[in-house]
């Protein structure tokens, strides 16, 4: 059974979840000042030349432009102490630019895994690994995808 800790440790992912699906990217950066520690550790390849929550938004806003139908379905949760795991699968249309690439129109649909730590009820240290080279090939970025 979940402590009251962990139970409100993933209902706080699930916030951020929330506010993605409204595809309002005020409603995005709003969350994230209410759920994300300032000085947030992100252990992510984000080249956005940003730390703490200021990245964490710039990588929403860049996805948000490139997906604006973006969803990201939580698969699996798994909470222990102050550290939640979340597998998810995320789709959305490529409807802007995004790394480069103008909008192709395709869908993208991959999987994603994060683990949050949480401090003070607020996401303190986030790891992810987000299956891109899935995604990329979707797009035609690289071999592999459609034609």
């Amino acid at each position: 059974m979940p402590t009251a800790r962990e139970a409100r440790n993933k209902a706080t992912f699930r916030r951020l979840c929330d506010a993605v699906h409204t595809g309002d990217l005020e409603a995005v950066s709003k969350a994230i000042d209410e759920i994300v520690a300032p000085d947030l550790l992100f252990h992510a390849p984000v080249p956005m030349g940003a730390t703490g929550a200021q990245a964490l938004k710039r990588v929403w806003e860049a996805l948000l432009r490139a997906f604006p139908d973006l969803r990201v379905e939580i698969e699996d949760e798994i909470a222990e102490g102050d550290k939640v795991v979340f597998r998810n699968t995320v789709t959305g249309t490529h409807q802007g630019e995004y790394q480069g690439l103008p909008a192709t129109g395709r869908p993208v649909r991959y999987q994603e895994i994060f683990v949050l730590r949480f401090a003070d009820g607020r996401v303190a240290e986030v790891w992810g690994v987000v299956d891109v080279l899935t995604q990329m090939r979707q797009l035609g970025m690289v071999p592999g995808g459609p034609s």
